[in-house]
């Protein structure tokens, strides 16, 4: 059944509203500023808030139609919390209000991933996508997290910048093209210290779970409950450790495991790309004119030759005057594997590509992926991206030591590791960097926490949503049996079922269900 939240775009590629997630990395988890037995004090209006943070948790939201049903606001929220006296930021929120006031329950609040992805946008576009009995009872409420969209955004690079960074050879075969990758990355970097040098040792998770608990209380909820997708299930489980006796439902779906390394993270990841091309490339060699053979292992060696065509001689574009190198080609495959109704469009940008060098679908499909418009400007997704992903967690200190488990990552995933591992790279340049090393997050004393994981999910491996499940005090497994990145909302009525009960009755499913 075809996902609900599903749009065309323009060229008719199928849109998945919770597919947001970096161009080469995913998130990270950060142990710092763990607050969980910071003392209480009550704010003027009787919300219980951490000291000094009274008129942050007390705050009075002014909502504002702003189309289609919606209403929307901005609450306000210390830049650091270690000074909430000082400088402030604006925290942008879209609701759509319960249909039934008399049996309303609260707010569903809802993060799509990223980091980078707005929690504005994707509400305005698939509020109403969740079920009716969820519409029924749940404000459905997004938000912009610290340093994305309309929430005091982070700013580093142009167009022209960005799309010089895509097309790089961020798959380097010797140390001369090692350092060109490296020399973009660090402009990448510096370019980010010299625009947004203020924001940046504060746009991590974990002050973004911190925001969430103050939104929680500016709508008068005295427990969260919520849906996050993908880097959204860091963030829903980092607030659950911070606030675990605030935890009303937390439904995550497309689990990152919080223990991982910045880079033994990006590895993974590159394995779980290479799944699900793998997938991908079974179903096509059963359908008749499949460009990569007849055979699953043909199809992979097909792949391997026709980048390393790429690499030697970028293929044509008709869209602009962009070359489609090596690693947007990369960059197209990796964005379809998203989503499973997306791999007829990859059939035929595969076929295009082999057949006439032309490699115009393949750039579309990437540019949906990195949130690149027409007029070549992008959205601030890659930028907040980075910016959280370099902060989270320690990075490598040179490039190097990117280099190792690059070679790591090209042994276990021959076609996307490299790509996706050196993606990474600017991390180890960025301005502001943090020692606290990644520990398991136990959430001890919330309430039941749902964890969903896809067999084949190319973005965030299923035993990652295995490893989450288990350290979660906690936690419970839901399992698809299926494809693409995430669960939720693509239809399935077992996986449909079992968290609309959850969110709703904050009764989770049987641990280890598995829907087919």
């Amino acid at each position: 059944m075809r996902q609900r939240t599903d749009r065309d775009d323009e060229t008719g590629i199928r849109v998945r509203g919770a597919r947001l997630i970096g161009a080469a990395t995913v998130l990270a988890l950060a142990a710092a500023g763990c607050n969980s037995g910071e003392k209480q004090a009550t704010s003027e209006v009787g919300v219980s808030a951490p000291t000094g943070l009274g008129s942050f948790y007390g705050q009075q939201l002014s909502w504002k139609g702003c189309g289609g049903g919606f209403q929307c606001t901005t609450a306000k929220v210390p830049l650091d919390y270690s000074k909430p006296s000082g400088q402030k930021i604006g925290i942008a929120l879209i609701r759509l209000p319960a249909r039934d006031k008399s049996e309303r329950i609260g707010s569903l609040f809802i993060n799509p991933g990223g980091p980078g992805g707005s929690g504005v946008g994707f509400v305005r576009q698939a509020a109403e996508a969740f079920g009716s009995d969820l519409r029924k009872r749940f404000d459905i409420v997004g938000f912009d997290p610290r340093g994305v969209g309309q929430s005091d955004p982070v700013h580093c690079n142009t167009g022209p910048q960005l799309d010089a960074f895509f097309a790089a050879d961020s798959s380097p075969d010797d140390q001369k093209e090692t350092a060109a990758f490296a020399a973009d990355s660090k402009e990448f970097a510096q370019n980010c210290g010299a625009k947004a040098a203020s924001e940046l040792p504060y746009v991590g998770t974990v002050n973004a779970a911190r925001d969430i608990d103050v939104l929680r209380a500016a709508v008068g909820d005295k427990k969260l409950t919520y849906y996050g997708a993908s880097y959204g299930t860091y963030l829903g489980a980092f607030y659950a450790q911070q606030f675990p006796g605030n935890v009303r439902a937390l439904a995550l779906d497309g689990a990152v495991d919080p223990t991982t390394s910045s880079t033994g993270l990006l590895v993974e990841q590159a394995k779980g790309f290479e799944t699900a091309f793998r997938a991908f490339a079974n179903d096509c060699v059963k359908k008749p004119n499949c460009p990569l053979g007849t055979s699953t292992d043909a199809a992979m060696t097909k792949l391997a030759s026709f980048l390393a065509q790429t690499d030697k001689k970028p293929l044509s574009n008709t869209r602009d005057t962009r070359q489609v190198t090596e690693a947007l080609a990369v960059m197209g495959i990796a964005s379809a594997l998203y989503l499973k109704e997306n791999w007829p469009v990859l059939r035929q940008g595969l076929a295009q590509a082999f057949q006439k060098s032309d490699g115009t679908l393949l750039l579309t499909l990437a540019d949906q992926m990195v949130e690149r418009h027409p007029d070549g400007s992008y959205s601030n997704q890659t930028d907040a991206n980075m910016a959280v992903n370099c902060v989270d967690k320690p990075n490598p200190a040179s490039a190097k030591a990117y280099g190792q488990a690059a070679a790591e990552a090209k042994r276990v995933a021959p076609h996307f590791g490299p790509f996706v591992v050196w993606g990474g790279l600017p991390c180890v340049y960025w301005p502001v960097q943090t020692k606290t090393r990644p520990t398991p997050v136990t959430a001890k004393g919330a309430k039941p926490i749902l964890v969903i994981g896809t067999l084949r999910d190319p973005a965030t491996p299923y035993k990652w949503a295995q490893n989450l499940a288990s350290q979660l005090s906690s936690g419970v497994l839901l399992t698809l049996d299926g494809d693409g990145h995430t669960a939720y909302l693509q239809g399935n009525p077992c996986i449909t079922r079992a968290t609309d009960d959850y969110l709703l009755n904050a009764d989770p499913p049987k641990p280890g269900t598995i829907c087919r």
